[in-house]
């Protein structure tokens, strides 16, 4: 079984859990931005954690299926498919997926994983790295065998009452999905939170106040690698020399501009800027799908409290996925 790529959309990937223990080799972890999308669209069709889907950028592709499938699309709102759902799809059908009105970030998971080659164990493009570009028109991409056949999963979606359109049986959505409100947040309200870095005494009194009292926003010139902050200048006590450290997604640097940079997916190993915050891990998903424009607040959050709503979330997802995994079987 196989997908093929019609139109890219914008800067379409396919992304897993991420390329890890290679940093010592200067290697990063890439995988995908909004890591909890990922994982909750592979847990709607069934397939293991850490399988591959597609990552959509802002504007989605056009793809074709060569057999009958199960797929379900998580994260930021487009049109095509029902979202946050299993979603039977028939051989030869194309899906145009479209535009994303909020957000910046989409996956698309298929039963049993996109199989495209690994490289140092992960299928994680790095686009920066040049690992596994990102996808371009007439790709084919291998699919992966299913835990549960699709056909088994296309007769049980036949069964059920269809959500939708029930004379296009080409698409069958399945008659249940997620409340994405429990799980993705475009709120810019709702604070990004921050454990204080290495360097934050090193900023000025007014730049550590405007750090968790200003509205940043987040500039044109972001990527995968890094979301460049601006609309707020923070300032150092004094210039500092510093050695190259490790940094991992999540480091809030300062450069020279005095307009932070928070490293993405697709961070260095390495870095010698001044590293005076670190987004906490539940929180970075929720920033990455934040678009250029968009504003962002950030709160204080101390290290154990971090840990324990990072803990409370693996705790949920691992809950949801068993709750799903008996709906599926």
């Amino acid at each position: 079984m196989s997908l093929t790529v019609l139109t890219p959309g914008w800067q379409t990937s396919v992304q897993d859990g991420g390329r890890r223990g290679f940093a010592a080799l200067g290697v990063g972890a890439s995988g995908a931005m909004d890591d909890v999308s990922r994982r909750l669209a592979n847990i709607l069709v069934g397939n293991v954690d850490n399988a591959a889907a597609l990552e959509i950028t802002l504007r989605g592709p056009r793809l074709r299926l060569d057999a009958d499938c199960v797929v379900a699309l998580t994260g930021a709102a487009l049109d095509g498919l029902p979202m946050w759902r299993p979603v039977a799809v028939r051989a030869g059908t194309e899906i145009a997926l479209g535009t994303m009105q909020r957000g910046a970030y989409a996956y698309l998971a298929i039963a049993g994983g996109i199989g495209s080659a690994a490289v140092l164990g992960s299928r994680s493009a790095d686009i920066v790295a040049g690992f596994n570009a990102a996808l371009a028109a007439g790709d084919v991409l291998p699919v992966l065998p299913a835990g549960v056949p699709h056909r088994e999963l296309w007769g049980r979606f036949h069964a059920r009452p269809l959500a939708g359109d029930s004379e296009n049986r080409n698409v069958v959505a399945a008659n249940w999905s997620l409340n994405p409100r429990s799980w993705f947040d475009l709120d810019p309200h709702n604070r990004i939170g921050v454990i204080e870095g290495a360097h934050f005494a090193q900023l000025a009194e007014n730049a550590q106040r405007a750090l968790f009292d200003s509205t940043f926003r987040v500039g044109g010139d972001s990527s995968r690698m890094g979301l460049r902050l601006h609309n707020v200048h923070l300032d150092l006590r004094e210039a500092l020399e510093l050695v190259s450290a490790g940094v991992v997604p999540g480091t809030m640097q300062l450069p020279p501009s005095g307009d932070p940079i928070v490293l993405m997916a697709e961070a260095p190993t390495c870095g010698g800027y001044p590293r005076i915050g670190h987004v906490i891990g539940v929180d970075l998903p929720r920033l990455a799908q934040r678009r250029p424009g968009d504003s962002v607040r950030f709160a204080r959050v101390a290290l154990d409290a971090a840990q324990t709503r990072y803990l409370e979330r693996e705790r949920a997802l691992l809950a949801l996925a068993r709750t799903i995994k008996d709906r599926l079987q």
